[in-house]
């Protein structure tokens, strides 16, 4: 155990010291070709300004670089892509040096490439375009498409038809697992506007993913489990700039990649592995889920009365218009988001 404990933490390791190093050369480019917002504030999705959000973050949208993500999912490519190289020219293919696997980690490490390629469009065409970047129709059709070939790949190829349920249980849904996989990822892209604080999303995420290299762990799923602590390693080096003031925002390019990539680990360590990776996220992930719920909730709510249930939507933002200091708002997430995936590692060894 000591073994797979070393050769599971070595990758987060080794993609927070690469994160480390390769940040110097990103953010020299990043403010050599001054990649952020030429004109700061956003509207809201009924058409009129987000008066609050632009008094909150507005100002600091023109003057902090986007695609900070580069950092992490970058690290996570060089590592991953590094230890199958030098496997495979060594000729020890299959060593622990290598956790690129077909059975375990081939789907989820193409999620994050192609998460972190719309997402760098998206960030591109919004630093080129006055803030305007992709439409949100075009990269929710983009994620669908996705998404739908993932599930299609979970049905077809690998036969998942089950969720499982507590204590060996599972509830069959067959074909459904298709659309239910594209729901899934669809909410979890929602939840990636929690990069909105700095330090806010790189805290946050950094537990989901090290809560789910723990059930990855106890599903006996290690090459998996050494890929999600490489993503909580990436994620600390671009955490490590990111705290207040921040070096770069995440944005697009980092948000899709980790979101569509946690939707992918979530179902590999379902039916797939023998565990309860799905039932799990709603607790894990109860930070990312108050975000979803909190802007639900202030779209029904204005729809339904006319007016604002929250201050501002996300909730994350709630906290700081009514007088909460950002660091506080993000320390406490934190927190929270800590105490949630202990909780989820626990719960998984119960049930």
């Amino acid at each position: 155990m000591d073994t797979t404990l070393l050769t599971t933490l070595a990758p987060a390791l080794a993609t927070f010291i690469v994160g480390i190093l390769i940040t110097p050369l990103i953010t020299h480019y990043l403010y050599h070709f001054k990649v952020w917002k030429k004109q700061g504030g956003k509207q809201a999705l009924g058409g009129h300004d987000a008066t609050e959000f632009n008094r909150l973050k507005g100002a600091d949208e023109t003057k902090t670089p986007r695609m900070g993500g580069l950092v992490i999912w970058g690290s996570v490519a060089i590592v991953t892509l590094g230890g199958f190289l030098i496997s495979e020219l060594t000729g020890e293919s299959g060593s622990s040096i290598s956790f690129l696997s077909r059975s375990q980690t081939w789907i989820p490490f193409s999620a994050m490439l192609v998460g972190a390629i719309i997402g760098f469009m998206s960030d591109f065409y919004d630093i080129t375009h006055d803030g305007k970047g992709l439409r949100l129709s075009a990269r929710l059709g983009l994620i669908t498409i996705l998404s739908l070939v993932l599930g299609w790949w979970f049905y077809t190829k690998l036969g998942v038809t089950d969720i499982n349920l507590p204590f060996g249980d599972v509830l069959t849904i067959g074909w459904l697992i298709i659309p239910f996989y594209i729901t899934l990822t669809i909410a979890l892209y929602a939840s990636g506007v929690i990069d909105g604080i700095d330090g806010l999303s790189g805290g946050v995420f950094a537990s989901v993913f090290a809560a789910y290299t723990g059930v990855a762990l106890l599903n006996g799923q290690f090459e998996l489990a050494s890929f999600s602590a490489a993503i909580v390693g990436g994620i600390i080096a671009f955490l490590w700039f990111n705290i207040p003031p921040a070096r770069f925002w995440m944005t697009e390019t980092g948000s899709m990649a980790l979101t569509l990539t946690l939707a992918s680990i979530v179902f590999m360590t379902d039916s797939l592995g023998g565990g309860n990776g799905i039932l799990l996220l709603p607790l894990i992930g109860l930070p990312l889920l108050a975000t979803v719920i909190s802007n639900v909730l202030q779209i029904s709510y204005r729809r339904m009365y006319g007016r604002k249930l929250f201050r501002i939507a996300p909730l994350h933002h709630h906290f700081e218009a009514i007088g909460w200091p950002s660091y506080k708002v993000t320390m406490r997430y934190w927190l929270i988001s800590l105490i949630c995936a202990v909780l989820g590692v626990i719960t998984a060894t119960l049930i």
